[in-house]
């Protein structure tokens, strides 16, 4: 989930000393969820990456929001915190759930909306991954049957928005230190408390891969955490002040082999054939991505930062939630059966569909209920939550599930082999 959010929040400081917003981050996110679509099309065998990409971005920026807020007040609403993260990520994932169930139910296989029946509550409860997890959904094999399948990562998101603001405020604030020595103190607590945790999640990838199906390592909440963990890293104090002193220049230079490097093994990797990816490899990768946002944070002007900043990445970056969100549904139902195209020319026709929705989404709904719906807020904000939890409900209740052995047999699918 992907990152889904913006690099400067409206009415709240930046992470980073500038005090600016940071355009190359935008695009950064742009090119991760391109990744992520090119994958699922079958034209990039590491686009996947861009997800622990989205996960560290998510991190950093978090983390960047939540210890200016401490600086400032000495303190982190917890509640303001999560009522942003609801007025941010809770209207398009809605629209998309109700959206997705109502397109399966019209025009989808019997067998792919009874599973999408089984997997919309937990996707609600935003525990999907561990949902997939228990039920043994092998994320490489299988992920094609389930409509809901790349929610994993939306989950994971939303476990650490959860968890990590308690953390850091405890950490940033203890002790009730004032002035500048006690923001240091607690900027450097949460960057050894993210360091470690980061190391610890990595050592539990290792012992609980299972070489013949990854998918409790690759969507597991705790053997994920070193990406989100990482990025929180590259927003704390000490870690800014490490690469301000290796100078612009190196920041420069940095983020453009980075960004080279980060490509490389996007076009090298190939999931669940790379079983280096998950004794060290995401890390690596995870921590080569926090390296490059910490660069561009410092010195956002270099040929690199350029380029990200650009108008088409920066755009991309704008419409990337809605966009990961609409992208996978629309590739199922979209099949070269349905379709009749093949290859770069179903490509073509899904990219496009999902570009409109993720527009349309952006722009009708994530945008107006997260700047503009005064009713979002406050008490109306909270009973607005409930009634949006309420109607999915209603709607996943009120969508007649498949009679039983409905669509078990379909001769296309078997010719086909999908």
């Amino acid at each position: 989930m992907p990152v889904h959010l913006s690099a400067r929040e409206p009415g709240t400081a930046p992470a980073r000393p500038a005090r600016r917003h940071i355009a190359p981050l935008d695009g950064l996110r742009g090119l991760a969820v391109l990744g992520v679509l090119f994958f699922h099309a079958g034209h990039l065998g590491g686009g996947f990456l861009g997800v622990d990409l989205f996960f560290v971005l998510s991190g950093f920026l978090i983390t960047g929001l939540l210890l200016a807020e401490t600086a400032r007040t000495g303190r982190v609403d917890l509640v303001a915190f999560w009522g942003r993260r609801a007025r941010r990520l809770l209207p398009a994932l809605a629209v998309t759930l109700a959206g997705t169930l109502l397109l399966v139910w019209a025009f989808g296989f019997a067998s792919l909306l009874r599973l999408g029946l089984d997997d919309a509550p937990w996707v609600i409860g935003n525990v999907a991954n561990w949902h997939f997890i228990a039920d043994q959904v092998g994320y490489w094999d299988s992920a094609d049957t389930r409509v809901f399948s790349h929610l994993w990562s939306v989950a994971v998101e939303e476990q650490f928005y959860l968890v990590w603001p308690l953390v850091l405020g405890l950490l940033a604030t203890h002790g009730g230190a004032g002035g500048a020595h006690g923001r240091s103190r607690g900027s450097g607590r949460v960057a050894v408390v993210a360091a470690a945790g980061a190391a610890v999640s990595l050592a539990l990838m290792i012992v609980l891969v299972d070489p013949v199906d990854t998918t409790r390592v690759y969507e597991g909440t705790d053997t994920r955490a070193f990406s989100l963990l990482l990025g929180a890293l590259m927003a704390t104090g000490p870690a800014a002040r490490l690469l301000a002193r290796a100078g612009r220049r190196a920041a420069h230079w940095g983020s453009s082999v980075l960004l080279i490097s980060i490509g490389t093994s996007w076009a090298l990797a190939d999931g669940q054939s790379s079983p280096s990816l998950f004794r060290g490899g995401l890390f690596q990768h995870a921590l080569a991505a926090a390296l490059l946002i910490g660069c561009l944070a410092q010195a956002p002007e270099g040929r690199a930062g350029r380029l990200l900043g650009s108008a088409v990445p920066r755009w991309f970056g704008r419409i990337s939630y809605s966009l990961y969100l609409w992208h996978w549904p629309l590739y199922v139902l979209l099949g070269e059966e349905r379709t009749g195209l093949s290859g770069w020319g179903r490509t073509a026709l899904v990219v496009t569909v999902s570009i409109a929705a993720a527009a349309a989404s952006t722009y009708l709904v994530e945008n107006p209920v997260r700047f503009r719906a005064r009713w979002a807020h406050g008490r109306t904000g909270a009973l607005a939550l409930v009634a949006v939890l309420a109607a999915l409900v209603a709607l996943w209740a009120a969508v007649p599930a498949p009679t039983a052995g409905a669509g078990s047999v379909d001769i296309t699918r078997l010719t086909t082999g999908r």
